[in-house]
């Protein structure tokens, strides 16, 4: 009975940080810098690693599909202002669609006995999350533009890849800082 209030409780918490962390991607969104490709460089990528990195692979993606449902009902939680299917299907829709895989790839938490392989396959498995979201995101815009997929990967993708790697680093060291101080017990 106690171990079962107890998952209770953890499952709410996680609900509760699902629904904070999205409103925190939101926010980050809104940190945008217009290029001319039409992709803008964002602080998106932060908030999605810690979606993954806080609530782990099954609430991470959760709270990006939360993201991605009020954004297309037109809340403007995308870069710019920004909401409704128009921003889905627009240019930029392909990475939107990414941070679904990227949270659930940065949520991945093995269990290892080595503390130092645990966190080496933790920043790994980040890395293939901007892998996940940068490939529907190339493709879709390759799509849309009429470019070959290398042109579209030069434009939308490489400019990215450092400040996205940096996101996901930044928001792995951030969440283990947090951990020690125990304020995600349970999660």
């Amino acid at each position: 009975m106690q171990t079962e209030k107890a998952l209770n409780r953890n499952e709410i918490k996680r609900m509760a940080l699902s629904g904070l962390i999205t409103a925190v991607v939101a926010a980050l969104s809104q940190v945008s810098f217009p290029l001319p490709s039409g992709v803008p460089v964002t602080l998106q990528t932060f908030g999605v690693a810690l979606a993954g990195y806080i609530l782990g692979w099954k609430w991470g993606a959760i709270s990006m599909l939360l993201y991605i449902a009020l954004g297309a009902v037109g809340v403007p939680v995308f870069a710019g202002f920004r909401g409704g299917v128009a921003s889905l299907v627009g240019l930029t829709g392909g990475f939107i669609i990414g941070f679904v895989l990227m949270a659930a790839l940065c949520g991945v938490k093995p269990a290892l006995e080595n503390k130092k392989a645990e966190a080496a396959l933790e920043i790994v498995s980040g890395l293939l999350g901007i892998a996940a979201c940068h490939i529907p995101g190339v493709l879709w815009f390759s799509y849309l533009s009429g470019n070959t997929v290398a042109v579209s990967f030069l434009k939308v993708s490489l400019p990215y890849i450092l400040k996205d790697a940096a996101s996901v680093a930044s928001a792995w060291f951030l969440v283990r800082f947090i951990r020690k101080t125990g304020a995600l017990k349970g999660l």
